[in-house]
């Protein structure tokens, strides 16, 4: 995986009054975060930041932010915490980074892309269906995979790959649940069809209550007869 650099200016806009105003000029407000130190405030280039969301997969990747005027560490080696966005315009309005170390294992969270067109899909009419659309893998930060590519050309209706199916590099272990599927070949959805109405059964219900109102009229002569008979 190729090296990703950002470049950082140390913060000392503080509070939501401020930032706002440095979102003005040009700049993301910015914090890394780091075990055992305080956290430091930073402002990231807005134009160089875009750029990297378009041009990479920033999520779950090294990170090198280029700090500038620090004397104790001017590059930092960060994985993307957390990236807030403005809820109307969509706009990168603030971001969390993680300070990590190069030679401890952490835990990421890697893309599935699916190969080819399955046999089922191609032949038998099946759908293929993406239940798991990345897994978690922890590994060195410098042996993190950019995605995992499955072959699914072979797969025919009913076929599912699961987790325990994908092998990884030394030094790379997947945590899900080894029997969790990936990718299957569904077979196709069949249509209902409405059974049709036997002959004579549709003229059934107008009888029905053809006889329920014959009754009611002679159980209403026989009752106006009584009254009469009375009278």
């Amino acid at each position: 995986m190729d090296e990703l650099f950002l470049d950082a200016q140390v913060r000392e806009e503080i509070g939501r009054g401020k930032t706002k105003g440095l979102r003005g000029q040009g700049f993301v407000p910015a914090v890394i975060y780091s075990e055992g130190k305080d956290a430091l405030a930073l402002k990231l280039s807005h134009r160089q930041l875009v750029q990297l969301v378009h041009q990479h997969r920033i999520e779950g990747v090294v990170i090198n932010v280029h700090i500038k005027d620090d004397k104790k560490q001017k590059s930092r080696p960060c994985i993307i915490r957390e990236i807030q966005h403005d809820p109307v315009h969509g706009n990168i309005v603030h971001v969390d980074f993680n300070q990590i170390s190069l030679t401890k294992k952490i835990k990421v969270n890697v893309p599935i892309v699916a190969k080819g067109e399955p046999v089922g899909v191609k032949l038998e009419g099946g759908s293929l269906e993406h239940v798991l659309w990345e897994i978690e893998v922890e590994c060195l930060p410098t042996n993190i995979p950019q995605d995992i590519e499955i072959d699914v050309s072979a797969l025919k209706l009913g076929d599912s790959i699961h987790i325990k199916d994908i092998s990884l590099p030394p030094g790379a272990e997947i945590l899900n649940d080894p029997e969790a599927i990936i990718l299957s070949v569904a077979a196709p959805m069949k249509e209902e069809v409405l059974a049709e109405p036997l002959e004579g059964e549709g003229s059934q219900e107008p009888e029905v209550i053809k006889e329920k109102k014959e009754v009611a009229v002679e159980g209403g002569e026989s009752e106006e007869k009584e009254n009469k008979e009375k009278k």
